[in-house]
């Protein structure tokens, strides 16, 4: 396929949403009640990775970064995800705590975007969360060193080796790995519509932790 057409392949893909949208009497007074409604229907669905988000952050030299992960709760305190400390999402949260989120239903038509700070979760709340994980995936959280340059595959699979003998039982875990809240000052719901005049509707936190709703241009 020559270059012009790859271009035209890209600029021309169009999809019709054609839903029944949204309005504000659809909506739960609580984004957290509303993001679960739309969550449980996106795994009704059967979406892959329905608790994925894109989450964004902003480096030391203000270059904006971002990658998927899973959230692993949602309640009224915000939005709980794990990772490694040391690696460069993790370092960008320590020096700007702030991020922003978005949870792509690409299939339904529907995004959510989240905006917020970052807080580091409790001692406790890591270990319990740590401990309910797959042994590998415990494994695979001391054997690497994320975001780090390495030689090869090899590298990881040694290390992993190592990992193991060292945790024939409980994996302990690693100090350098846990979880964040990102506590949302914003919800956005998004519903795709015909014509491109979408539905968004925004959720604003007030001084005394209620909400505000405003409907937004598309």
């Amino acid at each position: 396929m020559s270059d012009d057409r790859r271009h035209d392949h890209v600029r021309d893909r169009r999809v019709q949403y054609e839903t029944a949208g949204l309005d504000l009497e659809h909506l739960d007074s609580s984004p957290v009640t509303q993001w679960h409604r739309w969550y449980n229907e996106a795994v009704e669905a059967d979406l892959p990775e329905p608790n994925a988000m894109v989450i964004g952050t902003v480096d030391t030299d203000g270059l904006p970064d971002s990658r998927v992960v899973l959230v692993r709760a949602v309640d009224d305190g915000g939005l709980c995800f794990y990772g490694n400390y040391q690696s460069a999402k993790g370092q960008q949260i320590a020096a700007t705590p702030m991020a922003a989120a978005v949870f792509p239903w690409l299939a339904l038509h529907r995004q959510v975007r989240v905006r917020g700070r970052v807080e580091v979760l409790s001692v406790a709340e890591s270990d319990a969360y740590f401990a309910s994980r797959p042994r590998d995936s415990q494994l695979g959280a001391w054997a690497s060193p994320q975001s780090e340059p390495i030689s090869d595959r090899s590298v990881l699979d040694e290390e992993l080796a190592a990992v193991a003998a060292r945790f024939p039982g409980v994996v302990d875990r690693p100090p350098h790995w846990g979880g964040w809240r990102l506590v949302p000052v914003s919800f956005e719901f998004w519903q795709g519509r015909p014509s491109r005049l979408h539905d968004r509707f925004r959720y604003s936190r007030q001084a005394d932790n209620s909400w505000t709703i405003t409907r937004l241009a598309p």
